[in-house]
């Protein structure tokens, strides 16, 4: 059975959480089909997939869709600036950034997207070029590394390739890539004909090993929690003792001793020494800046309890890190525990606009997870700091004013406050429900019943209020429902002082309920109009009444034994209301 454009586009968002790029592009390819008509949010999606798996090209074709389908959505110009982005189109990305902030003075993305284009920009005024273009321009050029006996099975790698490929157009990228990937510079060594003599930095042209994540904040410190750690080669560099008397030149020898210091940091970080797992961490950013130093720093001072320290950190951290041109996940991460640590100081507003200024620089399912929760808290918060009894009698006195002139909107504006600073006086919802009555919105005034209901199910009054606005929208069965209640909860607890009411509805309800269109409807005609009916379709189609009702055809006395059944009875007097089951000549 094939799936609606809807149900695939919430497949598609899911495995985009789950970063399952591939599926996620074939679910939005699957939405596209189906949909009736052309959608620019399936289109702006599957553009957000490309961009992840680096096809920036058909990022781009699916972003222009999008504008093309719906110009005047800011979001899908991100859309159009992330893949020109992509592709090193600075000016287009800029121009497409701009676009999105015309229609969105507010959009948080563009104006993000719109700072690193700006920032990338004069990083390439700043850096020449260095012939990089031209070499990485040159048609054999995976030829020439295959060829290379150093550089070889590096060519196996289809991600290197596609990295190498990448910087055709945009070469100012390998500048922030080079010391983060060891095989970048033994592939420079090799076009560039130097002989760096920095050995095997792959272990055997093996893929290098994955660093571990930081710590992650808030975690409990009585739990054991990972942390960063160097990638680790067959053969450890050896740590001086005393690293600030080296003279140390070579930058990748400063990095791995930079490296060796957080190493530290990290094995008393896990054995809940944190003062001395920071002064590591401040050693390591000294000898080489790397805010996943000033991370870990701040995932120490997190544990210690100190929150007003961990932000200033972070806050340095983000500043160098913008300067260093970071990458945006490490970015993200700072303001993540930026988040955390506004959230333990109850800054629930701070908190939640740090969590989603990391979901701008990265978009992760735990970041997310944690936004939601909060956005539900400072509800919450705000709705309990809201309440006040003295005003909602304020509010309840004045709705009473404009119901009694007839004022019926602004009575239901008035209860509304009530609501709003009583949220548990049931009389506040009852009330309004009589307004939303008077302004012929029954189904509103029957949700308010029963919310008035939900916080005093002996509210007797309510029940009158719902069965009236049943009656109105001719629900007449569910009307009696109520009305049996109501009667005898007023019977138990008021000594029946509402009982005449409740009476004179009742048989309103049920006169209604079976009114015949004209009196000389024929028998026809009346088993149409009372099938109609729910209740009355109910025991037509009920197995057990056809066989009582045929019987009852050719034995008439048997229906009476029948009867003495209460259940039976009660449905056999609904069929003599409605007029199916006829009495008399």
């Amino acid at each position: 059975m094939s799936l609606s454009a809807d149900e695939y586009k919430q497949q598609g968002n899911t495995a985009f959480s789950a970063k399952e790029y591939e599926k996620a592009v074939d679910l939005f390819s699957k939405a596209i089909e189906v949909s009736p008509e052309p959608n620019h949010v399936l289109y702006s999606n599957r553009s957000a997939c490309y961009t992840s798996l680096k096809k920036f090209t058909d990022a781009l074709n699916d972003a222009n869709e999008c504008t093309k389908i719906n110009p005047t959505w800011s979001k899908g110009y991100n859309r159009v600036g992330a893949a020109h982005y992509g592709l090193g189109d600075l000016d287009e990305a800029e121009k497409s950034y701009k676009k999105a902030l015309e229609l969105d003075a507010s959009n948080k993305v563009a104006q993000e997207g719109l700072e690193q284009v700006k920032r990338t920009q004069e990083a390439r005024k700043a850096q020449p070029d260095m012939g990089l273009t031209s070499m990485f321009n040159d048609p054999n050029l995976i030829e020439k590394l295959k060829s290379n006996p150093k550089t070889a099975e590096m060519m196996n790698d289809p991600q290197l390739v596609a990295k190498l490929l990448s910087y055709r157009s945009n070469s100012q990228a390998l500048s922030t890539e080079l010391f983060s990937d060891p095989r970048l510079m033994t592939i420079m060594a090799t076009l560039l004909g130097v002989d760096l003599n920095m050995g095997d930095l792959n272990g055997s042209n093996s893929m290098p090993p994955t660093a571990e994540k930081t710590p992650e904040a808030p975690v409990a410190a009585t739990k054991e929690t990972k942390t960063e750690t160097v990638p680790e080669s067959k053969e450890k560099e050896p740590v001086a003792a005393n690293p600030e008397n080296m003279e140390v030149d070579d930058a990748d020898v400063q990095k791995k001793l930079a490296d060796a210091e957080k190493d530290e940091g990290n094995k008393l970080y896990k054995a809940h020494k944190f003062d001395e797992a920071i002064e590591h961490y401040d050693k390591a950013w000294e000898l080489h800046n790397d805010i996943t130093y000033l991370n870990n720093k701040a995932a120490a001072q997190y544990e210690k309890g100190d929150y007003e320290t961990t932000i200033k950190t972070l806050e340095d951290a983000i500043e160098k890190g913008r300067e260093l041109r970071a990458d945006y996940k490490i970015i993200a991460k700072a303001f993540t525990r930026m988040g955390n640590a506004y959230e333990k100081l109850n800054d629930l507003k701070k908190a939640a606009e740090f969590f989603n200024k990391s979901l701008t620089e990265f978009r992760t399912p735990a970041t997310l997870t944690k936004l939601r929760s909060l956005e539900k808290k400072i509800k919450v918060q705000e709705a309990e700091a809201y309440i006040n009894p003295e005003k909602a009698e304020e509010a309840r006195i004045q709705g009473k004013d404009f119901f009694n002139k007839g004022q019926w909107p602004d009575a239901v504006k008035a209860y509304t406050e009530m609501i709003a600073r009583a949220p548990d006086d049931a009389r506040a919802y009852s009330n309004r429900a009589a307004a939303l009555s008077k302004l012929m919105s029954f189904p509103e005034a029957i949700s308010d019943c029963e919310k008035a209901l939900e916080k005093d199910p002996n509210f007797v009054k309510a029940y009158i209020r719902k069965a009236t606005a049943q009656i109105a929208i001719k629900e007449y069965s569910s009307a009696l429902e109520t009305l049996d209640i109501a009667r005898s909860k007023d019977t138990e607890l008021n000594n029946g002082s509402n009982i005449r009411e409740i009476n004179q509805l009742y048989a309103k309800a049920t006169q209604q309920r079976f009114e015949p269109a004209s009196s000389n409807e024929t028998p026809e005609q009346t088993y149409q109009r009372a099938m109609k009916d729910p209740e009355v379709a109910a025991i037509m189609q009920d197995p057990v009444m056809q066989s009582i009702l045929q019987q009852a055809q050719t034995n008439p006395a048997a229906l009476q034994e029948h009867m003495k059944n209460p259940e039976i009875f009660k449905k056999i007097q609904t069929l003599i209301s409605a007029g199916i089951i006829r009495t008399g000549p």
